[in-house]
């Protein structure tokens, strides 16, 4: 982890610090992997990092939802991200960790290669992404492409991820998984 990262690390968690202000949050993104690409998520919307857990599969979700976790009493989806992303599947390794989110009142973990660091990007070095005729897959989902020296940095927009009817359905299922536990 980076001495950026707001917040203190203990053992298997990385807690962020809820003292942050969304002025003191505007332009800083958590960086992760996946596969040779680096991507990133606001920093408003993460609430921790965590180990790989145990994951409880539901039936008939999508392939790259893997289940729900029970997080201090809180079912949370848990969604490989580079299934979702179309990627191939890979065995997790001791690198592979889970970004918690809150997105719209709702936590979703997103497991991830490897996470990397929190970096501020300002505007002014963040390009709208490219747009091709059919953003399917990963494409629709990159809200910019942040500029650091010479490398591209793939900037994740959760929100419009969330409001996919899939993870609609998703979050839903874990309301139900909890309303069941």
């Amino acid at each position: 982890m980076s001495d950026t990262m707001r917040g203190a690390a203990h053992d298997d968690v990385m807690l962020v610090d809820e003292d942050d202000t969304e002025d003191t949050q505007a332009n800083k993104y958590l960086f992760f992997r996946i596969g040779k690409e680096s991507y990133g998520i606001g920093i408003r919307f993460i609430i921790e990092i965590i180990e790989l857990q145990r994951i409880s599969e539901v039936p008939e979700m999508p392939s790259y939802v893997k289940g729900v976790i029970n997080l201090r009493g809180k079912v949370i989806p848990i969604i490989d991200l580079r299934l979702r992303f179309g990627m191939e599947e890979r065995d997790y390794d001791d690198r592979t960790c889970i970004v918690v989110t809150e997105i719209e009142r709702t936590l979703i973990g997103f497991i991830v290669d490897t996470v990397e660091e929190v970096m501020e990007i300002p505007e002014d070095k963040i390009e709208p992404p490219p747009r091709f005729k059919s953003n399917k897959g990963k494409d629709r989902f990159i809200s910019g492409m942040g500029k650091v020296g010479e490398s591209v940095k793939i900037l994740i927009d959760v929100e419009r991820m969330v409001a996919d009817e899939d993870a609609r359905v998703i979050a839903e299922s874990a309301r139900g998984e909890a309303v069941r536990a």
